[in-house]
């Protein structure tokens, strides 16, 4: 496991790689550890603009490789986000990089975790959250996904499936509570009476009737969180989804 130094020994090679780069024009701290918060276990995220007329591959390519050969960096997967290439490394410690490029004309906050380090940025946004009536379409969907794998007998797709009702009601609750409602950062800061309700909605054994107790508690408070949001034909599809819940 990584130690915060470590980390702090990471960031500052790599802000020493932005600083001898000269196509390197602005760099950012972005992620938990931006403006003060993280803890011992936060990744390291730092995201960078290049002059426009550098291919942002070619530049992190480069880096990749001073990286693998300084600290043993391995490059596990990159994520394409509008202009913003993300790609992730991971070193020996198991301390995760997420090192990021966009082209300089382009680069700005894409949330509220940004720190601006050297450089110029534009004017950010802040990123959307999910729209409630989505997050219920797509349960629904997941909801019947589920029962047709739990009756075909294809018992783990099915588990995969009704986790995904489950974190799409918890996505809608998190909208109610006014928390993060993507990728799961505000099923923690949901209060202890929605938690509690969430408690069979857990698979605890892939088996068809642990599936099917799981698929009901979490059809309930996806319809729950349905008709909290007012979401369009909520009363029809609760009638539809019944023998789910049954």
């Amino acid at each position: 496991m990584f130690s915060v130094e470590e980390r702090d020994a990471l960031r500052e090679r790599v802000l020493r790689l932005a600083g001898e780069d000269e196509r390197v024009v602005a760099g950012a701290a972005v992620g938990s550890l931006a403006l003060g918060g993280g803890d011992r276990w936060s990744d390291l995220d730092l995201t960078f603009a290049v002059v426009d007329d550098v291919p942002v591959a070619t530049v992190l390519d480069d880096w990749t490789s001073a990286l693998a050969d300084d600290v043993e960096a391995i490059h596990l997967v990159d994520v394409e986000a509008g202009p913003t290439t993300y790609r992730v490394l991971l070193l020996p410690n198991t301390l995760q990089f997420d090192l990021s490029m966009t082209p300089a004309s382009l680069f700005r906050p894409a949330g509220p975790r940004f720190k601006l380090l050297f450089g110029e940025a534009g004017e950010g946004c802040e990123p959307a959250q999910p729209v409630a009536a989505d997050l219920f379409g797509w349960g629904v969907i997941y909801a019947l996904h589920s029962r047709s794998c739990i009756e075909r007998g294809r018992l783990w797709q099915a588990e995969h499936y009704v986790g995904a009702v489950r974190d799409h009601a918890l996505a809608m609750a998190c909208l109610r509570e006014a928390v993060p409602a993507r990728q799961a950062r505000g099923y923690d800061d949901l209060s202890a009476e929605t938690v509690a309700r969430f408690a069979d909605a857990h698979v605890g054994w892939v088996e068809s009737d642990a599936l099917r107790t799981a698929l009901a508690a979490s059809v309930r408070e996806l319809v729950r969180e349905g008709f909290d949001a007012r979401v369009p034909h909520t009363d029809a599809v609760a009638h539809r989804l019944a023998e789910l819940v049954d």
